[in-house]
């Protein structure tokens, strides 16, 4: 038990001077022109000396906040800007799907070409099919991106047996377990995995997550792009490598929607009932009494 709590503060340590000497300098893992450079990026970018970054971040922003309200609001505020904001902005894919579906409805069943031209001067060919895999893309930018602002939305199914009877001290309380609990421990396993699932989908030889950095810079030598451009149909679709980013900004994405979960439950606690969903931006139509009664009460708070 004392090992474990030893190497737990060891490695804190560790990623203190990691991250310090990361941000001194920056060409020794942003420099891809250098093989070496890209290799370090893909090692540390899911390894224990990143988790412990990330948690020293985060541990140091919340003492920060728990000493300042203001600047955990801050900060509760701007996760739940970044969440509303990119999905906002990805929610807009939904209506491009439907879009480019009737497109191919008419292209196919109406005028009987096998493929589509888009382009001004110089046109993008591409096949019917294609584009008809392609549709799959903006199905999973809808439920990768936007799965944090259906979260601030409140959105999300939920089982309302017991939380919904609890009183506003539980609720927070309960906020706060489930996401420390079930919602951080799931994605930094998403992310680590999704990781190297992307980057052997973009670099050559392909990286693994088993893989040592000793043994991913003996490779670096020999290390080249190669982008995944190969579909499962002869004329599918062929940027298959975007569904493994979007895995990745998924993962990042509710984590720091986890954050924010906390981070609100804590101020919310401090500042009593009253606080409740303060600075809470949810959309509305403005037609309900419950949506009147949210406006009146964003403006209060």
């Amino acid at each position: 038990m004392l090992d474990a709590i030893g190497w737990f503060f060891t490695q804190m340590w560790v990623a203190l001077q990691s991250t310090l000497w990361a941000i001194t300098h920056p060409s020794a893992w942003l420099d891809w022109s250098e093989p070496t450079a890209i290799v370090r990026f893909v090692y540390y970018g899911a390894s224990v000396e990143f988790f412990f970054a990330v948690f020293n971040t985060v541990l140091l922003l919340t003492l920060i906040g728990l000493w300042r309200p203001g600047f955990m609001w801050g900060g509760v505020r701007t996760l739940e800007w970044i969440g509303n904001t990119v999905g906002r902005v990805a929610a807009w894919a939904g209506l491009i799907m439907v879009l480019q579906q009737i497109v191919i409805v008419f292209v196919q069943r109406i005028f009987a070409v096998s493929q589509i031209s888009i382009g001004l001067g110089t046109a993008v060919t591409f096949d019917v099919s294609w584009w008809g895999e392609g549709l799959k893309l903006y199905n999973a930018m809808l439920v990768a991106l936007c799965v944090s602002y259906t979260f601030i939305q409140g959105g999300h199914v939920r089982v309302d047996i017991f939380y919904a009877s609890l009183s506003f001290r539980w609720k927070r309380i309960v906020d706060m377990i489930g996401a420390v609990i079930f919602m951080m421990p799931m994605m930094l396993l998403i992310w680590h995995y999704a990781w190297f699932f992307m980057w052997r989908h973009l670099i050559l030889p392909a990286p693994s997550a088993s893989d040592s950095f000793e043994r991913l810079e003996m490779r670096a030598r020999v290390l080249r792009w190669n982008v995944e451009t190969t579909g499962f149909a002869p004329q599918g679709f062929s940027a298959y490598f975007l569904f493994k980013i979007l895995l990745v900004m998924f993962a990042a994405l509710v984590f720091l929607q986890a954050v924010a979960v906390i981070w609100r439950a804590i101020s919310e606690l401090r500042a009593g009932p009253e606080s409740a969903d303060r600075y809470l931006d949810r959309d509305t139509t403005g037609d309900t009494a419950e949506d009147l009664e949210h406006q009146i009460h964003s403006g209060a708070t």
